[in-house]
C-alpha cells in the first residue's frame, strides 16, 4: 500500500483481519524450540501433567504442615476474643485492659516462603475468623502515618463483605480518605459489626462462618525490617482504643522472639499479652517434600544424585527455601522433557507401553544412541548385537523390558532405601547421613556397599542391642507389608522370621555358651615367671577366638548379612539400568547454570564479547567492534586503561571507534559532535551505575577503575 502526497503527513493504516497475530501458547514456545519436533505435543502434554500432580501434592503438603500451626493460633485468637464477645465495654478477663493479643510467630530463616505462609493464613482467618484481615510489609510502612493508611484501606475493602449501606457511609469513607486515625476505624467497626447483627439485614454467604463481632487482625510479616518508633507508635495508640477495638497483632518472626524486646521499650512491650508459635523448621519441610514427591513411586521423575546434591546444596548454603528447592525441580522437569526426545515414555507403564509399540524409526534410533542402551548392546553377542541396531521390532520388545525393568527398580528401590535408614539413622555419628535424603544421595551416585562410610555402619549393626534391633525390624516390617505378594515378599517373611527368633529368646532366657572354668586367668593371679606369663597371655588370646557366639549373637549377624544382602540387590545406582535416561534427569550443569548465577561472569561476557548474546554482531575475538553496543566498546575502551581514566582520552577513542563504524573520518584532530559526546556520556554513566567506574578527588578530569586487572 502506497500513499503519494504533495506535503510531509502521517497515515494510519488499520491492519486487515487477515494478518492479526494469534497469541502464542506455551506448548508453542516448548514445541519450537524443540530440535526433535517428533511427538512435541505428547512431551509438552506429559510434563505439563505431571507437574500439576506434583504442584498439587506440594500445595497439601503445605496445608497439611500449616495446619497445626494455625489451628493453634485460631485457639489462641478464640481465647483473646471470647472476653470481649460477652463483655463488649471490658475485655479484660485474660489480660489488662489496654493489652493487645499478640501472636509471635518464628517462622525460621527461610524469608522467601514466609509469604507463601501468610497468604494461607490470611485466606484461613479470612474464611473462617475475621473478614477483618491486614498485611503490613516493612517496605510499605516507612512512617506511622503511612501504616496507618495502609491499615485502614485495606479494612475499607472489607466493607462489602458486612453488607452495610454505603449511602449512609458515604461522608465517613470520603473523612477516612483525607484523615487516617484508629479513632476513624473504631467508629466505622461499630457500624460495620451493628450492621451484620441487625435482625433486618441478613449476612452474606461470606460472613457466616465469622465469629460474632470479628476481631481486626494485623499480621506485621517481617517484624525485624520495620521501624521501632513506627512500631511502637502504632502499639501505644492501638492499646488506647483495645475497648472499642478488638485488634490482634501477628509477628512474623525469621531470628528470634528476643527481637521483639530489642525493638520495643519496656513500657511499649508491658501494652502486649505475647503467646510464642512455632513453626516446623525448613529441614523437616524440605525431608517431607523429597519423601512424598522423589521418594514416591507415584511419579515416573526421578532426579540423578548429582542434580538432586545441586538442589540440596543450593539449600543448605545459600536461602533454606523450600519454595526454591520445588522451583528447581519444576525447571529439572521441563528440561527433562525438552531436551530428551524420549521423555514422551516418562508416564505411567501402561501408558508407556502403548506409545512405546507406536515408535517410528527415527524415534528408535533415539533409543540406539542413548549411552547405556549402547553399553548394553556392547555386552551382547555378534548376532544380538545385529538385530538390536538393525530390527525395530526387536528393539521395542527389549526397550519394554527395560522400561519394566525401570519401574520394578524404582518399585523395590524405596522400601529397602527405608529399611537401610531405620537402621543407620539409629547409629551413633550417623555414618551414612541422619537423613534420609542423604542416603538417597549416596546410593544415587554411587555403590553405597563400596564405600568406608558402609562398612563402619555394617560394625556398628553388628553390636546393636536386642531392644534396638528388634524394634527396628519392626519398623522394617512395617514397611515391606504393602508388598507382601510382590517381588519383596520373601524378604518380609525373612524379617518376620528373626522378629519370631528374637522373641523366642526372651522366652527362653537362653544365655552364653560357657567355657571351662581351667581358665588361664586363674593362673594370672599366681605368682609365676616371664615364660610362664607369656605362656597363659596367649592361651588367653586363643580362647577368646575360639569362643562361641551366643543365640542372639548369632541371630543379629544373620540379621545384618540379610540386609547387605538387600542393600547389594536392590540399591544399585540408577546407572547399572538400561535406558535409565528416560525417566532420569542428569544434566547438573544445566541446572547449576540457571540457579547458581555467576552475574559478574555473564556481565563481563556481555561486555566484553556481546556477540554471544547479540546473534547479529560477527565475534572479532579481541578486537574492539565498531558495530557494538556504545557501552561495550566503552567498556572495551577502559579495559586498556590503568587506575585512573583520562575522560577526554577516552572519549577521543571512542570516538574514533564509533566514526568507524559510521563510515566517517578518523581524524583525531576533528571536533568532537554534540551526538558522540552524548552517546559517550551515557555509556560511561551506565558503566558507573553497574560498578566499574566512579568518581575520584585525586584528579577532576579522572575516573577511577574499579575493575580488575587494573594498574
Amino acid at each position: 500500500m502506497t500513499t503519494t502526497s504533495v506535503s510531509k503527513g502521517c497515515f494510519v493504516f488499520k491492519p486487515s483481519a487477515k494478518k492479526k497475530k494469534t497469541c502464542l501458547t506455551a506448548a508453542d514456545y516448548f514445541n519450537e524450540g524443540l530440535k526433535d519436533s517428533e511427538d512435541s505435543m505428547k512431551r509438552f502434554k506429559s510434563c505439563q501433567l505431571l507437574w500439576q500432580q506434583m504442584k498439587s501434592q506440594t500445595e497439601q503438603l503445605q496445608e497439611e504442615l500449616n495446619k497445626k500451626l494455625f489451628d493453634n493460633l485460631i485457639s489462641f485468637l478464640r481465647k483473646s476474643h471470647s472476653d470481649f464477645n460477652e463483655k463488649k465495654e471490658d475485655w479484660s478477663c485474660r489480660m489488662r485492659s489496654n493489652e493487645i493479643p499478640t501472636a509471635a510467630l518464628v517462622l525460621g530463616v527461610n524469608v522467601t516462603d514466609h509469604e507463601l505462609t501468610f497468604n494461607s493464613l490470611s485466606d484461613v482467618l479470612h474464611d473462617t475468623v475475621t473478614p477483618f484481615v491486614v498485611l503490613l510489609q516493612s517496605k510499605e510502612c516507612p512512617g506511622i502515618k503511612q501504616l496507618l493508611q495502609k491499615v485502614l484501606t485495606q479494612l475499607m475493602g472489607c466493607s462489602s463483605d458486612m453488607e452495610f449501606d454505603e449511602e449512609e457511609d458515604h461522608v465517613t469513607v470520603s473523612q477516612r480518605k483525607t484523615h487516617f486515625s484508629l479513632a476513624s476505624l473504631a467508629s466505622w467497626y461499630q457500624k460495620a459489626t451493628k450492621k451484620t447483627t441487625s435482625p433486618k439485614k441478613k449476612r452474606s454467604s461470606s460472613s457466616t462462618m465469622h465469629w460474632q463481632s470479628p476481631p481486626v487482625i494485623v499480621i506485621f510479616k517481617d517484624l525485624e525490617s520495620f521501624t521501632a518508633r513506627v512500631l511502637q507508635e502504632f502499639i501505644i495508640i492501638s492499646s488506647r482504643y483495645i475497648k472499642n477495638l478488638p485488634m490482634v497483632l501477628v509477628f512474623g518472626i525469621a531470628t528470634s522472639p528476643m527481637m521483639i524486646h530489642r525493638l520495643l521499650s519496656h513500657s511499649v512491650s508491658s501494652l502486649l499479652c505475647i503467646e510464642l508459635f512455632q513453626s516446623l523448621s525448613c529441614t523437616e519441610h524440605l525431608a517431607t517434600v523429597v519423601d512424598k514427591l522423589l521418594l514416591s513411586n507415584h511419579f515416573p521423575f526421578k532426579l540423578s544424585g548429582k542434580v538432586l546434591q545441586v538442589l540440596i546444596t543450593i539449600f543448605l548454603y545459600h536461602d533454606f527455601s523450600v519454595r526454591n528447592f520445588i522451583k528447581g525441580l519444576q525447571l529439572s522437569v521441563e528440561e527433562h522433557f525438552f531436551t530428551q526426545p524420549l521423555s514422551v515414555l516418562c508416564c505411567p507403564l501402561p501408558k508407556a507401553k502403548k506409545r512405546l509399540q507406536n515408535f517410528s524409526h527415527a524415534q528408535c534410533e533415539n533409543i540406539r544412541h542413548l549411552s547405556s542402551f549402547m553399553s548394553f548392546v556392547e555386552s551382547q553377542t555378534p548376532d544380538n548385537q545385529v538385530k538390536l541396531l538393525t530390527d525395530d521390532e526387536y528393539l521395542k520388545e527389549m526397550a519394554l523390558t527395560f522400561i519394566e525393568d525401570l519401574h520394578s527398580y524404582h518399585e523395590n528401590f524405596t522400601p529397602v532405601l527405608r529399611c537401610l535408614h531405620y537402621f543407620t539413622s539409629i547409629l551413633p555419628k550417623y555414618p551414612l547421613g541422619k537423613q534420609i535424603r542423604e542416603l538417597y544421595c549416596a546410593c544415587l551416585e554411587k555403590k553405597v556397599w563400596e564405600t568406608e562410610d558402609y562398612s563402619s555402619a555394617l560394625l556398628l549393626l553388628r553390636m546393636l542391642a536386642k531392644d534396638e534391633l528388634m524394634a527396628t525390624l519392626q519398623k522394617c516390617v512395617e514397611v515391606l507389608k504393602p508388598y507382601s505378594g510382590k517381588q519383596l515378599g520373601n524378604a518380609l517373611e525373612k524379617l518376620e522370621e528373626f522378629l519370631v527368633l528374637f522373641q523366642s529368646l526372651e522366652v527362653e532366657n537362653a544365655g552364653p555358651v560357657e567355657v571351662e572354668d581351667s581358665s588361664p586367668q586363674k593362673s594370672l593371679q599366681k605368682k609365676t615367671d616371664l615364660y610362664q606369663l607369656q605362656k597363659t597371655l596367649m592361651e588367653m588370646k586363643e580362647t577368646r577366638r575360639s569362643k562361641k557366639l551366643t543365640r542372639f549373637e548369632s541371630i543379629r549377624l544373620e540379621v545384618v548379612d540379610f540386609i547387605d544382602s538387600l542393600v547389594r540387590e536392590y540399591l544399585p545406582p540408577p546407572e547399572m539400568n538400561t535406558l535409565h535416561e528416560v525417566l532420569y534427569f542428569s544434566a547438573a550443569s544445566t541446572l547449576r547454570k540457571h540457579l547458581n548465577a555467576a552475574p559478574r561472569i555473564a556481565l563481563h561476557t556481555a561486555l566484553n564479547n556481546p556477540a554471544s548474546y547479540l546473534k547479529s554482531l560477527a565475534s572479532e575475538g579481541g578486537s574492539i567492534c565498531s558495530a557494538a553496543p556504545d557501552i561495550c566498546i566503552a567498556y572495551k575502551l577502559h579495559l586498556e586503561c590503568g587506575r585512573l581514566i583520562n575522560l577526554y582520552d577516552w572519549l577521543e577513542a571512542f570516538a574514533t571507534v564509533v566514526s568507524a563504524a559510521e563510515g566517517g573520518d578518523c581524524d583525531s584532530s576533528k571536533q568532537i559532535d554534540d551526538v558522540t559526546h552524548a552517546r559517550f556520556i551515557r555509556a560511561v554513566s551506565e558503566l558507573e551505575l553497574l560498578g566499574f567506574v566512579k568518581a575520584t578527588k585525586q584528579k577532576t578530569d579522572h575516573v577511577a577503575r574499579l575493575t580488575w586487572g587494573g594498574c
